[in-house]
C-alpha cells in the first residue's frame, strides 16, 4: 500500500505572510543603503546615494519641499532631509516586499529603479565621479534585490498548513531560518553603513585644520582677535546671545547635504572672467598675502523675525579687492560671482569689494581655521549682504562678469538678485510663552544693521511708550550689538516688542513681510505671563 509523503512542497513567494514580506523588503532596502554607504566610504569621489539624492532634490526644482524644510528645520534641514529620504526608502522597500509575494517582478524592478535614481543623482554631483556613482548604485541595487529574494524564499513555510507533527516541525525550523536571515541581513546593512560612515569620517579635515592652526598662529593680522575681545559685552545677562557667536553655535544654511572635503595642499582659487590676467591662487599663496581680521555679522535671507539664522564672528582673511586687483578687473565688470566646489553660486555687485565694507576671502573664524561646515579651507565673507548672494563656502572660483549675464543659484528660484541685510532686532529673553515672577526682569537681545551700525534699540511693553535700551560696546559698524532693559514686571499677561534704528537714522519698519524674496521685516514680539 503506497504511503503519503509528509515532505512539504517547495512553496512560492505567494505563501509568504504579509508581515514577513514587509520585513523582507524593509531589511533589503536597508541593506542596499548600507552597501552604498560602505562602497562610498572607500573613495573620495562617490558620495552615499542618500546624499546624492538629497543634493538633487535641493538643486533641481523641488522648490516647495526645499522652502518648507528650510523654514521648518532651519540649520537642521540637511539632517531632516537625509532622515526623510532614508525613511522613505525603507517604507518603499517594505511595500516592495509585500507586493513581491504575488508579483515576483516587482522586487527587481524597484531595486533597478533604486540603482538608476542613485546613478543619475551621482552624475548631477559636480564632486562625484559619474562612473563610480553608477557602479556603487548598481552594486547596491543588486545587493537589495538579492537580499529580498533570499528573505522571501526563507519565509515561504513560516505559516503552518496543518497540525501534523512534521509540518509543525517544518514551521518552527523555517521560522527560525527566516529570523536568522533577517537578523543577518539587517546587521550586515547596519554594519556596512557604520563602517562606510567611519571611513568617511577618517578622511575628515581635522588633521588639515590642526596643521593650518599652527600656521595661522604665526600669521599677522591687521586687527588681532585679542584686540577685538568683547570686553564691553553684555554676555553676563542670562539667555542673551554672545557678542561673538561661537563656531559651534553659528548657523549653517547651504545646499550641501555633506560638506565637500577639500585638501588645502591641492586647493586652488581661480580668478577669471572679465579680467586682464586670469590666474590661480594656492592656499599658501593666500596665506602669504596681507591678512586682516574683522567682526562681521552674517544673516540668512530666510531668517524669520526673531529667528536664529544670524550670527556674529571674527573673520580672518585676505581683502577681496587685493585678490581682484592682481587680475586687473575690467571697468565694465559689474558682478562678482563666487563658485563653490559643489557647484553652488552667488553673485553681488563688483562695487562691494571696494566701497569700504569688509569683503574677504576668509580662511579663519574666531581665531581658528574655518570649520568644515563653514567653508574650509576658504570662503567669501561680504559685510551687509545676505549669504545667498555673497557668502560662497568651499570657494574655488571667482568670476567677473556683468550684472545681467549671470544669476546666482537662488535667483531663478524666486529670490531677489540684490540682497542687502535689513535692520533687525531680536528678543532673546524672555522667550515667547515664558512664565516669570514679578519684579526686576531682564529684557535683552541683539540688533544688527551691517555696514550701517546700530544706533539705538527701543523696547515697549503692552504698546506703551518706547523705552531706549542700553547697548553693548560696538565691535564695528558691521557687527551686531547686544541690548538690555530692566523691566519691573507686574502680574498678568504682557506683550513685549523691540525695534532698532541704524546709524543712518532709519528705524526698522513695523510692516510684516515674509523672508521671500529679499528678507523678512517687522518687529519681534513675544508674549509672556507674570505670575506670583
Amino acid at each position: 500500500m503506497p504511503t503519503t509523503s509528509t515532505r512539504p512542497t517547495e512553496g512560492t513567494d505567494a505563501d509568504v505572510p504579509i508581515l514577513a514580506g514587509a520585513v523582507s523588503g524593509f531589511i533589503a532596502a536597508g541593506l542596499a543603503l548600507g552597501v552604498a554607504e560602505l562602497l562610498a566610504g572607500f573613495t573620495t569621489s562617490v558620495p552615499p546615494i542618500i546624499e546624492s539624492v538629497g543634493d538633487y532634490v535641493i538643486e533641481n526644482g523641488w522648490q516647495t519641499l526645499d522652502n518648507w524644510s528650510r523654514e521648518t528645520f532651519g540649520s537642521g534641514q540637511k539632517r531632516a532631509l537625509v532622515t526623510g529620504i532614508t525613511v522613505a526608502s525603507l517604507v518603499i522597500g517594505a511595500i516592495t516586499g509585500v507586493l513581491s509575494r504575488s508579483r515576483p517582478i516587482v522586487g527587481p524592478v524597484v531595486f533597478t529603479l533604486f540603482a538608476v535614481v542613485g546613478g543619475l543623482a551621482a552624475t548631477q554631483d559636480e564632486l562625484a565621479n559619474a562612473t563610480g556613482g553608477w557602479i556603487v548604485s548598481i552594486v547596491a541595487g543588486l545587493a537589495g534585490m538579492g537580499a529580498l529574494a533570499l528573505m522571501l524564499r526563507s519565509a515561504r513555510h513560516i505559516t503552518p498548513t496543518s497540525d501534523s507533527t512534521s509540518r509543525l516541525s517544518t514551521f518552527v525550523s523555517e521560522r527560525r531560518r527566516f529570523l536568522t536571515t533577517s537578523v543577518a541581513a539587517g546587521f550586515t546593512g547596519l554594519f556596512s553603513a557604520m563602517v562606510g560612515n567611519s571611513l568617511r569620517q577618517q578622511r575628515n579635515i581635522e588633521a588639515d585644520r590642526a596643521e593650518l592652526a599652527t600656521q595661522l598662529a604665526s600669521t599677522d593680522a591687521a586687527s588681532p582677535a585679542t584686540a577685538l575681545a568683547p570686553s564691553g559685552s553684555l554676555d553676563d545677562v542670562p539667555g542673551i546671545s554672545s557678542l561673538v557667536t561661537s563656531n559651534d553655535d553659528f548657523y549653517r544654511i547651504d545646499t550641501a547635504i555633506s560638506p565637500p572635503l577639500l585638501d588645502p595642499d591641492t586647493w586652488t582659487l581661480s580668478i577669471d572672467g572679465m579680467v586682464d590676467d586670469p590666474y590661480e591662487l594656492s592656499f599658501s599663496d593666500l596665506l602669504d598675502m596681507d591678512v586682516v581680521e574683522a567682526p562681521v555679522t552674517l544673516s540668512c535671507v530666510s531668517n524669520e523675525i526673531g529667528g536664529n539664522l544670524v550670527g556674529n564672528a571674527i573673520w580672518r582673511g585676505v581683502p577681496l579687492i587685493d585678490v581682484l586687483e592682481r587680475a586687473g578687473v575690467h571697468d565694465d565688470a559689474t558682478q562678482i560671482v563666487g563658485r563653490s566646489a559643489d557647484g553652488w553660486t552667488a553673485g553681488f555687485p563688483t562695487a562691494a569689494a571696494s566701497d569700504g565694507r569688509t569683503a574677504l576671502v576668509a580662511f579663519a573664524m574666531n581665531g581658528e581655521p574655518l570649520p568644515l561646515s563653514h567653508g574650509f579651507p576658504a570662503r567669501l565673507v561680504v559685510a551687509g549682504l545676505y549669504g545667498y548672494v555673497s557668502a560662497t563656502k568651499w570657494l574655488t572660483e571667482i568670476e567677473l562678469t556683468t550684472w545681467d549675464d549671470f544669476d546666482g543659484f537662488w535667483i531663478p528660484r524666486g529670490w531677489a538678485k540684490e540682497g542687502p541685510i535689513k535692520t533687525q532686532s531680536r528678543i532673546d529673553v524672555p522667550r515667547r510663552g515664558d512664565r516669570i515672577t514679578p519684579g526686576p526682569t531682564a529684557i535683552a537681545g541683539v540688533a544688527w544693521a551691517p555696514t550701517r551700525s546700530v544706533g539705538k534699540v527701543e523696547v515697549r511693553i503692552d504698546e506703551g511708550s518706547w523705552i531706549e535700551a542700553s547697548l553693548s560696546d560696538e565691535l564695528s559698524d558691521e557687527s551686531w550689538r547686544q541690548w538690555f532693559h530692566e523691566w519691573d514686571a507686574t502680574p498678568g499677561d504682557h506683550v513685549i516688542q523691540v525695534r532698532s534704528t541704524d546709524g543712518e537714522g532709519e528705524t526698522q519698519t513695523a510692516e510684516l513681510a515674509d523672508p521671500r524674496p529679499d528678507g523678512a521685516t517687522g518687529w519681534h514680539t513675544v508674549a509672556v505671563r507674570v505670575e506670583d
